[in-house]
């Protein structure tokens, strides 16, 4: 019976993945929960595995007394006798019983299934440990199931789950496909712990990076940004610490290998890899390929940028549905507006007739208007393009300062650009008139023509000639050939 328990134990720290000391201090604390259904008093009660006979021992402590008063801690001095010759008046003796013998039914089924909970416990404490530690990670796995849309992955020695959220979209799974993904977290559950995994997170693709390029994994080259759409298109910055290495070409690797690697992994996402350079202007020029950048003007108060690129490239910079814009702006960080040569021209000119000084904005005093001019906003229309937050880090201008001030530049330079377009509008319509020739009366045409015909003058008469008789003596006369006949 022995063997067959160690046997059993063995199997359980094998199946569950978990240490046998660990099973077999589980099954101590279960039989020991079985013993307080019998006994009322289990404090001098336990229980110890002999790793020599490979026995469960239960073993009640009790005290020898001259007179017993209380049956479960106490025992008789004859009685101690019987048990061990040596025990004297005030010993403690240990008492070895059958737990087998001692338990009932009620309570052997009672300590199966706290032993089980006691197993499943400690599994999941040890499936926690094991992948909070991993948070941040590639890991690879089996699709198990997939269960509403959520795949649920095997990954040998615990389970996760990629929800539908964390999936590249368009991306199918079917069991027993290989599957890699990132760690993004591990929480604790009722069921258990719970690992959350993610294809869609933007240390995924970093990760990919650092695993397929040795040059990243060793710190030579760096990915300072990523900007990503799962399943459509991304942007990652790169710099190197090593100007012999470039590292563009190093994560492209020889004919693409490393890069359609990547991209053959994240479902083939768009993959554009800009060279990091601290100069904002030539980032987001990067940023913006393959468009050709012709103009940028920059306010740093807003972190925003207007980017003027070639008329027939400006589709091309703003991407499809603005993706490529929207991808260069998260990148780098700043606010991009992309315009063509044609319609930057038309805003410069616009601007220049419209600009109004920013000292005419009502409210604004000497000292700030002093101070909004050293923080490069001399007109109403840059006041009014400016945030809260960019007008509060000029000195003496508070939010509520700041949110005035805006509102009333944002007043102004409405009520300048409608009168602007007001005269736009009457040039336009006066322009069209000059170029409407005038419509001529009757009276003008014949006012001055004297010598028009009427049907009273003298029209000689011309008549059409007879062809019939013309037709007749042409077939009576007779031919050249005829006649010399």
């Amino acid at each position: 019976m022995a063997f067959d328990m160690v046997e059993a134990l063995t199997l359980v720290a094998r199946e569950k993945n978990i240490e046998f000391d660990t099973v077999v201090e589980a099954l101590e604390q279960s039989l020991l929960a079985a013993a307080r259904k019998k006994y009322t008093n289990t404090e001098n009660i336990s229980f110890r595995f002999d790793r020599k006979t490979n026995e469960m021992l239960m073993i009640i402590t009790k005290k020898v007394v001259d007179k017993v008063d209380e049956q479960e801690l106490e025992i008789g001095l004859e009685e101690a006798k019987e048990i061990d010759k040596t025990a004297e008046m005030g010993d403690e003796l240990d008492i070895f019983l059958d737990y087998e013998s001692e338990f009932g039914r009620n309570a052997v089924a009672s300590a199966k299934q706290i032993l089980i909970q006691k197993i499943r416990d400690v599994e999941h404490e040890r499936i926690y440990d094991e992948y909070i530690d991993k948070v941040g990670t590639l890991i690879s796995g089996v699709v198990q199931q997939i269960d509403k849309g959520n795949v649920i992955v095997n990954l040998g020695r615990g389970e996760a789950v990629l929800p539908v959220k964390e999936q590249i979209p368009r991306e199918k799974f079917r069991q027993g496909d290989r599957v890699r993904a990132y760690i993004l977290d591990v929480q604790k559950s009722p069921r258990g712990p719970q690992v959350i995994l993610s294809r869609v997170s933007n240390q995924f693709l970093r990760a990919l990076f650092a695993l397929e390029v040795p040059e990243i994994y060793e710190k030579v080259i760096e990915i300072k940004g990523i900007a990503r759409e799962p399943g459509e298109r991304a942007k990652i910055a790169v710099y190197s610490t090593d100007d012999r290495i470039d590292p563009v070409g190093a994560c492209v690797g020889i004919k693409g290998v490393r890069v359609q690697s990547i991209v053959r992994e994240v479902n083939n996402e768009r993959i554009d890899i800009v060279p990091y350079t601290s100069s904002p202007e030539v980032f987001v020029s990067r940023a913006l390929a393959p468009a050709k950048v012709v103009h940028i003007d920059t306010f740093e108060l807003e972190q925003k940028m207007t980017v003027v690129v070639e008329d027939e490239k400006l589709s091309l910079a703003i991407g499809r549905g603005g993706q490529n814009a929207r991808l260069a702006s998260k990148l780098t960080g700043w606010k991009v507006n992309i315009l063509s040569e044609t319609q930057h021209n038309e805003n410069k000119r616009r601007e220049a007739e419209t600009l109004v000084p920013v000292a005419q904005v009502e409210g604004i005093g000497q000292k700030i208007r002093d101070r909004l001019i050293e923080a490069d906003i001399s007109s109403a229309q840059r006041l009014a393009q400016a945030t809260v937050e960019s007008l509060t880090k000029i000195e003496g201008v508070g939010p509520k300062t700041a949110e005035t001030l805006i509102e009333r530049a944002k007043d102004l330079v409405d009520r300048q650009d409608k009168e602007w377009f007001r005269q736009q509008a009457e040039e336009k319509a006066k322009a069209v008139d000059d170029e409407t020739p005038e419509k001529l009366e009757e009276s003008d045409v014949f006012e001055d023509d004297t010598d028009y015909v009427t049907e009273e003058d003298d029209v000689l008469e011309v008549s059409a000639p007879d062809l019939d008789e013309d037709v007749e003596e042409s077939v009576e006369k007779p031919s050249v050939q005829e006649e010399s006949e």
